[in-house]
């Protein structure tokens, strides 16, 4: 099966607390396969990364207060959604809010149907879970962030 090729736009949202936002999803086709993953999406046509980063914050979370900052990351993942196979090109940006109060009233029957919960967590929350996280390494990187800033150029994850 050839895999269909994605650019997508995620975000890194911080609280006041210094806490990430990450969703819960999983696969229909895949039961009892869960992981937890940053906000973003695919770019639609004619857009850049960060106005699609903005417009699927907005989407996923109802969150408009929000201060969208650098690109801090940047990779490549492969997966399998619903049977088909993805290459995916992915930008994160870094960003900031500090209304915790979520509305997914914004997104899609799909995304819907991916979604299973939403929660912010610590760096620490991050190291400890036995859970699965994407993008791999991200409380280390999360922990550099907070304590360097953002990087001069983005980081591969």
């Amino acid at each position: 099966m050839t895999a269909q090729r994605r650019r997508a736009a995620r975000i890194l949202l911080l609280d006041g607390l210094d806490r990430i936002l990450l969703f819960l999803g999983a696969d229909p086709a895949v039961p009892g396969v869960t992981w937890w993953f940053t906000p973003g999406g695919g770019l639609e046509p004619g857009e850049d990364v960060r106005e699609a980063a903005a417009r699927e914050l907005a989407e996923e979370t109802g969150l408009r207060d929000v201060e969208l900052g650098p690109l801090v990351g940047y990779g490549t993942v492969s997966f399998s959604f619903q049977g088909q196979r993805y290459e995916q090109e992915q930008w994160f940006h870094l960003a900031r809010t500090g209304d915790t109060g979520l509305d997914h009233s914004g997104m899609g029957g799909d995304e819907h149907a991916q979604l299973l919960a939403a929660r912010w967590w610590t760096v620490e929350e991050l190291r400890e879970t036995a859970e699965t996280v994407y993008p791999v390494g991200l409380a280390e990187f999360l922990e550099r962030l907070l304590a360097e800033g953002p990087p001069v150029t983005p980081v591969r994850l």
